[in-house]
């Protein structure tokens, strides 16, 4: 008991009031003693700094570069650069892979999808037939529409019952709105998302990402009011056709037709989505051709050059086109030798009577050669001949320049050519019987008909120039049926083998439409067919009287070389431009 007690009392030399002081300041030296050691810590450290740097006179001069803390300059403009290209590659990637909308239009099924573009348009892409390209409008996107497949039981039900082909035009209007609406959401879905998610990636930041996204919707909303704001309902009238040549007047469409039946844009897009249907219907006979028996057609080759190629080409298309004359406008040979006269021999078998005229790389043996055979007509000096019920004259080329011991004569020479030309023009009009179209080798020659013939044709340039001249003759210049003929290996690519058909009204003889066909040079195989209507026969124009020349101005159509893309403009006017001749051969 007395260790017990002993254990319990304090220390005999300190007295227990002092340890009950000490014992908390004791405590709070071990509670503080981490802090402490951190304090150690942080002063064996040098602590950086940060200095906020101001250029001289910074209130006076503001600078647009602004120093940050750490000493990292900001750009506001290469900031807001970078975010518009993150926001544009994004909605692009966007658009390529969440951006197309699957879509039913009439007994078809279709893709439709937005592109971006710097010239807008519509591509309706009909494999395997090739392409119909429209220029719908113009802006930094374009609609693509993808032909898929027909639809076996749509489509069968259209052939048990034609009647429902009337109802098609309505049927295909409702189903291009929805597919419309439908893809505006799944684009405006894609840009936004595309856009936010490449912005997310870049920055990791969200407010910055979320920018990107609104900022692609406003592109997008930017690009449908341009769209809108240029929207061109009358494309369909001179679509471009590229593929299978065979197959594109049924997919084109009859030219008097188009002409005589264009009322609103959804008509003319279910006369389309119609012809496609009945092409791909394997399950009846496809329709052939059916020319509008109102109509002559007239094929305009010109510049053949020797390409032996040229004559199954031209009765591939009098037997497509069910052509009524051809006119050759001279050049058909390159030197003009006897040995090549049994060149021309093929000219009595492609099925329509043949019309020439003697270019400057054809001799008077050639054309002595030509006048002997059957079913060719060979107009000079101004005579004249009457086919399938179009009164055509023509004079030759006054030179032949392949003859190096004779000094060219040039242009003048040409202008008395065309002078006689003219002459007789003026006297078949005294006579009563006007002249429908006049014929020449060179465009000079051939201004010289201006006021006299509705119509003059020409070639000799090797490429197509298409004029109104001032007293309203429409020249048309064609190119080189034979791509160039020997030329064609001179350059490093190829000329391109170019030809036109002509539509003339039965009545009037007044050209109502054309087509310009374009097909790939030596080596190349593609076909492009583009369909022109001049002006005076575009849906509410007042035509020309029948009793003269179409009044000077603008039409329609290309004005010079091969039709590459879709036809311009709204109103597709023709721009007019000098008319260049010389008296030796193009280039």
């Amino acid at each position: 008991m007395a260790r017990a007690a002993r254990s319990r009392t304090p220390h005999p030399g300190i007295p227990q009031t002092l340890l009950l002081r000490l014992l908390p300041t004791w405590l709070d030296g071990v509670r503080t003693l981490p802090r402490a050691v951190r304090r150690d810590y942080r002063s064996r450290r040098t602590p950086p700094t940060a200095t906020l740097i101001e250029p001289p006179h910074a209130y006076a001069h503001p600078s647009p570069t602004t120093t940050l803390l750490d000493g990292a300059p900001r750009r506001p403009l290469h900031s807001a650069l970078g975010l518009i290209a993150v926001t544009v590659l994004g909605a692009w990637l966007g658009l390529l892979l969440i951006g197309s909308s699957h879509a039913p239009v009439g007994p078809m099924d279709t893709t439709m999808a937005l592109r971006p573009s710097l010239t807008g348009g519509t591509r309706i892409n009909v494999s395997p037939l090739g392409d119909l390209e429209l220029s719908s409008h113009y802006g930094p996107v374009r609609l693509d529409v993808d032909v898929d497949r027909l639809d076996p039981v749509r489509s069968q039900a259209l052939v048990d019952h034609p009647e429902r082909f009337s109802g098609l035009q309505a049927e295909v209007t409702r189903d291009v709105t929805r597919g419309a609406v439908g893809l505006a959401l799944h684009s405006c879905v894609a840009v936004a998302s595309g856009a936010t998610a490449l912005g997310l990636a870049v920055y990791r930041r969200p407010r910055r990402a979320l920018a990107a996204g609104g900022l692609a919707l406003a592109l997008l909303a930017a690009s449908a009011g341009t769209a809108y704001a240029t929207w061109n309902p009358r494309s369909v009238l001179e679509p471009k056709f590229s593929g299978l040549l065979s197959s594109a007047p049924s997919v084109v469409g009859n030219a008097r037709n188009i002409v005589s039946e264009f009322n609103v844009y959804q008509k003319e897009l279910a006369r389309l989505v119609t012809n496609v249907t009945k092409l791909y219907d394997a399950t009846s006979t496809l329709p052939t051709y059916q020319p509008d028996p109102t109509t002559i057609r007239v094929l305009h080759v010109s510049d053949i050059h020797l390409n032996p190629g040229s004559w199954q080409i031209i009765a591939s298309l009098v037997k497509q086109y069910r052509i009524n004359v051809i006119i050759d406008t001279g050049d058909t040979m390159d030197h003009g030798s006897v040995a090549e006269n049994h060149f021309l021999d093929p000219v009595s078998t492609l099925g329509a009577p043949y019309v020439w005229v003697r270019g400057n790389h054809d001799s008077r043996s050639t054309q002595k050669y030509l006048t002997g055979r059957k079913r060719v007509t060979v107009l000079d000096n101004g005579k004249v001949t009457r086919i399938a019920g179009v009164r055509i004259a023509g004079v030759g080329d006054p030179q032949f320049t392949p003859d190096r011991s004779v000094v060219a004569a040039g242009e003048p020479a040409e202008r008395t050519a065309g002078g006689r030309l003219a002459d007789a023009l003026r006297t078949q009009r005294l006579a009563g019987t006007p002249v429908d179209i006049a014929l020449a080798h060179n465009p000079t020659a051939a201004t010289e008909a201006d006021g006299l013939a509705p119509l003059a044709l020409a070639g000799h340039l090797h490429h197509r120039e298409i004029t109104t001249l001032p007293q309203g003759t429409r020249l048309m210049v064609e190119g080189s049926t034979g791509g160039g003929g020997l030329r064609a290996v001179q350059n490093k690519k190829p000329a391109p083998v170019q030809a036109s058909v002509l539509y003339l009204d039965r009545t009037t003889k007044r050209l109502q439409a054309w087509d310009e066909i374009t097909l790939g040079g030596l080596g190349l195989s593609r076909a492009e067919v583009s369909r022109h209507l001049p002006r005076e026969n575009q849906p509410g124009a007042t035509p020309s009287p029948s009793g003269s020349p179409h009044p000077p101005g603008p039409s329609s159509g290309p004005s010079s070389g091969p039709s590459s893309g879709p036809s311009s403009g709204p109103s597709s006017g023709l721009r007019s431009h000098p008319v260049r001749g010389s008296s030796g051969s193009p280039g």
